[in-house]
């Protein structure tokens, strides 16, 4: 991709004087497969959490009939999720900018990642009972917490596996390899587990045990995959000698209030486009994370249903987020933005309107939007990852994780109150698809050719 002439956001974020021995070890110049693989593996072996425990399984057990009513367990997942997401909103950029100073990002998402891992573990321990809902509903809050704090370490990497001119491709790589990886899991838990009468080990349905232990195999799932980028990307430990003063944490918050001062000041069209992701990534959250449910409460798919209707969801937007990487290298990732979210908005609105329709309609259009979701995950990703300065890669996705998906109380609550004002699940749809049509319209005016790193 060409650069970009400088312009007035130069300094917003720039490195300090006299950082170039450690941008040249900071920044690569060729793009390495076998760290990118190694990095791609973490997004691979996330779909545990992404697919099995917050879309497509546990939270469709969580607000299933065995737990009460689905409508206000619906609810409830919503504040759950909003609870989380307000948590990692406040630690977030702060976490991130610490990891940058002390050149330990490996290690922190190493440690995020296990307490997700650990959280996995124990849903294996929600029995099929209304006693049990408060717990799924702590575990589902804290792995959210840290599975984004985790992020925000994993997205900070981005830059150390790619150049300029492969961070589109690299970066739908990882998007594509989350989904597949989704896609290989829900195979084993739905034909191992789910589906049959007696699975495997003996496993039934009774008191869910079959859900639960599916749980047990999302955290081995994850473990062993988060472990390669832990091994084959070494520290950066260039980032802890770049000139950033090391604070106290609460003193962390006075640095990043200057900061983003400063980045308000002198690039402004970087703050326009944190608020405008802060909105439509949420929106792009959601329609996962409520898609099982509203399949399973509102369309009528059972459990097996709704994880045959995952796998081919996965492999849709698998697809779509790998071969649109190339487009975000050639176009550049606003078009890509702009184009995904006019699709979503589109196809989730056809949804609402002909819920009538039953699952062919759900399987028609849930299938369409999934052709939108991961090219603007991934284009999101990559917009600002050309931006960031080397250094400052954790504190600016810990502000992308706070303003964008790890806000994620936008979307839960705009379903909670839809689904309130309309009384019917199916209603939640509009709250959705009302977060990523504001988005799209916040997006819109941010200025596509802004500083790009050479």
């Amino acid at each position: 991709m060409t650069d970009h002439p400088s312009g007035p956001g130069d300094d917003a974020l720039a490195p300090p004087a006299g950082a170039t021995t450690a941008t040249a070890l900071i920044l690569p110049t060729r793009t390495g497969f076998g760290r990118v693989l190694a990095w791609g593996a973490w997004d691979w072996g996330s779909s545990a959490f992404n697919a099995v425990a917050t879309t497509f399984v546990f939270t469709v057990y969580l607000t299933s009939k065995s737990f009460g009513d689905n409508t206000q367990l619906s609810q409830l997942l919503s504040w759950t999720i909003t609870a989380a997401g307000i948590v990692v909103l406040l630690l977030a950029p702060v976490l991130g900018q610490r990891t940058d100073t002390s050149g330990r990002r490996k290690l922190w998402l190493g440690v995020n990642t296990a307490v997700v891992v650990v959280c996995l573990a124990l849903m294996f321990f929600v029995q099929a009972a209304p006693a049990y809902v408060w717990l799924g509903l702590a575990l589902l809050a804290v792995g959210t917490v840290f599975f984004e704090i985790a992020g925000v370490n994993y997205n900070g990497m981005l830059r150390q596996i790619s150049t300029p001119k492969t961070i589109g491709k690299v970066s739908g790589l990882g998007w594509g390899m989350g989904y597949v990886g989704g896609i290989a899991l829900l195979l084993i838990v739905y034909f191992g587990f789910i589906h049959p009468s007696v699975g495997l080990f003996g496993v039934t349905s009774a008191n869910g045990l079959s859900v639960r232990v599916s749980m047990l195999i999302a955290a081995l799932w994850f473990a062993v995959f988060a472990l390669p980028v832990l091994f084959a990307v070494p520290e950066n430990r260039a980032l802890a000698d770049f000139g950033r003063p090391r604070v106290g944490f609460f003193q962390s918050y006075g640095v990043l209030g200057r900061d983003i001062a400063r980045l308000w000041k002198t690039s402004r069209h970087t703050v326009y486009f944190l608020l405008a992701s802060a909105i439509f990534r949420d929106g792009l959250t959601g329609v996962f994370t409520f898609g099982g449910v509203l399949a399973a409460g509102s369309f009528g798919f059972s459990s097996g249903e709704v994880i045959i209707f995952a796998i081919a969801a996965n492999v849709v937007a698998g697809i779509a987020t790998i071969a649109v990487g190339t487009l975000d290298d050639l176009l550049g990732p606003k078009p890509v933005i702009l184009a995904s979210l006019i699709g979503l908005v589109i196809c989730g609105s056809l949804v609402f309107v002909l819920h009538g329709g039953g699952q062919i309609v759900f399987w028609t259009l849930g299938l369409a939007l999934c052709l939108f979701v991961g090219p603007a995950q991934s284009a999101s990703r990559t917009f600002l990852g050309r931006l960031i300065p080397p250094g400052r890669e954790g504190e600016v996705y810990g502000l992308y994780a706070t303003t964008g998906r790890a806000a994620t109380f936008i979307a839960p609550l705009a379903f909670g109150l839809f689904v309130t004002m309309g009384g019917k699940q199916y209603w939640g749809i509009l709250g959705i698809v009302l977060v990523l049509a504001i988005g799209l319209a916040v997006m819109i005016p941010v200025k596509a050719k802004q500083d790009q790193l050479s």
